[in-house]
């Protein structure tokens, strides 16, 4: 099963570009997260950069929009894990696990013939036995409030903090106490926490001081801004 480790260091991709993936495992993260929240990337997209991670050694996990036949397809088209936003209860933790997981513990259905199952090539038992991780997203005071319930479910392999949904739901930009619950139930249920924030040595410092176990430094789009940015600054000031 796709672990993430203490200290795991990843980012989101939200370009639909196959070269992001194969930049970000030269660059040396852990895993990359393709977001299909907030981007415009499809379904066929995306099993273009979940291959491309498989290939070059970096773990390919993808944020859904919701738990439905989507989870399927991606999971068939060789994901290592799924992200599930907006995770407030244990009925909607539950049915994540459903969608994600084999029977007798969930529904996934059998897709063997899929890169998942190496088109064929491997056999169903091997096949049944591959296992990704389920990453529950925690963004609002609910999910704040059932988060150790939520990380206890089986299944269930992680949490991520959506601090800035949280911080919006809750109208106020100080939601450190929040933060510090969702750590403490994911540490008494024995579960790796995450978190998304800059991609600064400052800010990775900050994330594994506050109880975070892995974490996603910015994303590509943010990068390669940042990047170019600073690129035309040097040049303006070269010629000034």
């Amino acid at each position: 099963m796709m672990t993430l480790p203490d200290g795991a260091l990843g980012t989101w991709v939200k370009i639909p570009a196959m070269e992001v993936v194969e930049l970000a495992a030269l660059a040396g993260f852990d895993f990359v997260v393709i977001d299909l929240e907030h981007s415009p990337i499809s379904v066929e997209t995306a099993s273009r950069l979940i291959g491309t991670g498989r290939h070059t050694g970096v773990a390919p996990i993808v944020r859904v929009p919701q738990v439905d036949g989507l989870v399927a397809r991606l999971l068939d088209a060789g994901a290592a894990g799924i992200m599930v936003p907006h995770v407030d209860t244990v009925a909607q933790a539950r049915a994540a696990v459903d969608a994600v997981r084999f029977p007798p513990l969930g529904a996934r259905g059998v897709g063997s013939t899929s890169r998942a199952g190496a088109w064929g090539a491997m056999s169903r038992d091997d096949y049944l036995r591959q296992d990704v991780v389920l990453i529950a997203q925690i963004e609002s005071a609910e999910g704040v409030r059932n988060a150790e319930k939520i990380a206890a479910t089986e299944g269930v392999d992680a949490l991520l903090v959506g601090a800035a949904d949280l911080a919006v739901s809750e109208g106020r930009d100080d939601i450190d106490d929040l933060i510090a619950e969702v750590v403490a139930a994911a540490g008494a249920a024995g579960k790796p926490v995450g978190n998304a924030g800059g991609a600064t040595a400052e800010a990775a410092r900050a994330a594994f001081a506050a109880g975070f176990t892995f974490t996603l430094l910015s994303n590509d789009a943010t990068l390669l801004g940042s990047a170019l940015r600073a690129a035309v600054d040097s040049g303006r000031r070269a010629h000034a």
